[in-house]
């Protein structure tokens, strides 16, 4: 894949002046192939309102990848469906049966992922749906020699998610980037976490969302010049990295 280029849309954590922060996740992922919104934040107008300070048309997306059912990470879908009818969502089969059965008549087309990794488009598949409380399933970029990985909250922990994605494919996750969801873990689970991290070859971290103060700043300590600002509008060229 050539480079691919990750825009944050709707965040928790401030980035560029001028756009609205509230509790959430939504972001732009650019590739050869696709398009994708990756999950659609708490609030459509919020995320509209974004998505137009940033020169982003919902009618030019081809994707909608829903992490997990949680409102803070579904709550724009709306939004983007009634501007973007024909687009298609991708969730997983831990979704709510009655979400599933509305959305089959809503958007273009709904794939509905399980256990197992799907493609959803070169370069682009879900890992499968992990069990977590709630359950989740992250998207993976392919860089060509190295892998990045988008999650929304990362319930299932995300050394877990790149534990997943690098057994399925035996090339190395260069990328975590979203929600990390250690805001509510202390020093010592936050240390553990970034020590698999690093010993699973994760090389640049983009954490938001719900990752937490504490946690960000261990991350940006370790990780140095491979931290990188999350934060609305902040855009992040995924430059595949060469070994």
């Amino acid at each position: 894949m050539e480079t691919a280029t990750l825009t944050i849309l709707f965040d928790n954590y401030p980035g560029l002046p001028g756009l609205q922060t509230l509790w959430g996740f939504s972001a732009l992922i650019r590739t050869p192939a696709r398009t994708v919104l990756f999950d659609t934040g708490s609030n459509g107008r919020a995320l509209l309102k974004n998505m137009r300070a940033l020169d982003i048309d919902p009618a030019g997306l081809d994707m909608v990848f829903l992490s997990h059912a949680h409102w803070d990470h579904i709550g724009g879908l709306d939004s983007i469906l009634e501007l973007n009818p024909n687009v298609t969502v991708v969730i997983h089969e831990g979704f709510s049966r009655h979400l599933v059965h509305d959305l089959q008549g809503l958007c273009g087309e709904l794939i509905v992922v399980g256990s197992e990794p799907r493609e959803l488009a070169p370069g682009l598949r879900s890992t499968g749906m992990l069990a977590a409380d709630p359950p989740e399933h992250a998207l993976v970029l392919d860089l060509d020699e190295s892998l990045a990985i988008i999650g929304g909250c990362s319930h299932p922990g995300i050394e877990r998610l790149v534990e997943q994605t690098r057994s399925a494919d035996g090339k190395p996750v260069r990328w975590a980037i979203g929600g990390f969801h250690l805001m509510y873990s202390d020093a010592s689970a936050i240390a553990r976490a970034i020590a698999s991290l690093r010993q699973l070859g994760v090389t640049e971290v983009v954490p938001t969302h719900c990752t937490g103060d504490a946690a960000r700043a261990a991350l940006r300590q370790v990780y140095g010049a491979g931290f990188i600002e999350g934060g609305v509008g902040r855009r992040i060229e995924l430059v595949p990295r060469r070994l």
